[in-house]
């Protein structure tokens, strides 16, 4: 994503911490917070289009899973959860914007058990544009290959949006712009095709759309989207372990997430396999434009609590 031209421990706004709005610069952690040190927050990634948080609710009881998965509770329903990402969407003056719900294990107690810690929760937005520069997304990103691989399900808790499992994305991601690439592909622990760093992956292949099954990282939101968008079509889905080597026979890549949205990929690896940007992709992109404008098609409504 481009660089922020303003820090964002230090701007004007506000952000939902704990159960009230606080001003932005105050929202602020001790050092000896454990979820800095052990990696304890679970995290969502929104966006928000015309004043609505596209699949809002799905986001959040997804949250509450993620919590789960790594063993707290989150004090705040995902009604509530709801509630507080719209505040903070409005507080903020956001029409269009990006909304970041989190959770995390608190300071009261330090080491690798951490059983009596407050559970914290908080929600920031603000304005964020295109996640790769606007200039390479729509003529197709470069992605490198990544250096390590998305963890085998029996040692990382892969279903869950965890902060800790975006380590291995970060230095990855870093890596390829330091190559001069936009982002890293990722394969899993089998050595099959599995994500880039922060965003799932299509290949269409003679017309039909094909992604990896998703058993050892996150199945995301947009990503469903998507697959329906392309059911509606009449698109064939298959969902299902691809090899690197079927890149040689694939016509058209793209990444899905609610960052990237749907960013169209011109290469993987310096020149390994090239791709342009095609019918099938163009289509799926004007259909979720097209979607992100209807919010009463999102199934935005709150799940029984």
């Amino acid at each position: 994503m481009a660089a922020s031209t303003k820090p964002y421990h230090d701007r004007d706004g506000w952000i939902w911490f704990d159960g009230k709005l606080v001003p932005w610069r105050e929202a602020n952690l001790h050092v000896l917070t454990h979820a800095m040190h052990y990696a304890s927050a679970v995290f969502e990634g929104e966006r928000a289009y015309g004043g609505h948080i596209f699949k809002l609710n799905e986001h959040s009881r997804r949250l509450v899973r993620s919590a789960e998965i790594l063993d707290f509770k989150i004090p705040y329903s995902a009604a509530e959860i709801d509630k507080a990402c719209n505040e903070t969407l409005k507080a903020n003056k956001l029409v269009d914007g990006y909304v970041r719900p989190i959770a995390w294990r608190g300071s009261e107690m330090m080491g690798v058990s951490a059983q009596a810690s407050k559970i914290h929760f908080a929600v920031a937005a603000w304005d964020w544009g295109s996640y790769f520069k606007p200039e390479e997304r729509m003529k197709g990103i470069r992605l490198a290959w990544a250096k390590y691989r998305r963890p085998d399900p029996r040692t990382a808790p892969v279903a869950s949006k965890a902060a800790g499992l975006y380590m291995i994305c970060t230095i990855s991601k870093h890596e390829a712009e330091r190559q001069g690439f936009a982002d890293a592909l990722m394969l899993d622990y089998r050595g099959q095709l599995a994500e880039a760093t922060g965003a799932n992956l299509f290949l269409v292949q003679n017309g039909e759309l094909h992604t990896p099954t998703p058993d050892c990282f996150l199945d995301g939101i947009t990503r469903r989207t998507v697959i329906g968008l392309a059911r509606a079509r009449q698109i064939k889905v298959v969902e299902r372990a691809i090899m690197p080597e079927e890149l040689k026979k694939t016509q058209e890549v793209f990444l899905t997430g609610s960052a990237a949205e749907i960013t169209p990929v011109s290469e993987v690896g310096n020149g390994e396999h090239k791709f342009t940007p095609g019918r099938i992709t163009k289509q799926l992109i004007d259909d979720f434009t097209q979607l992100t404008k209807e919010p009463a098609k999102w199934g935005n409504a709150q799940a029984a609590e």
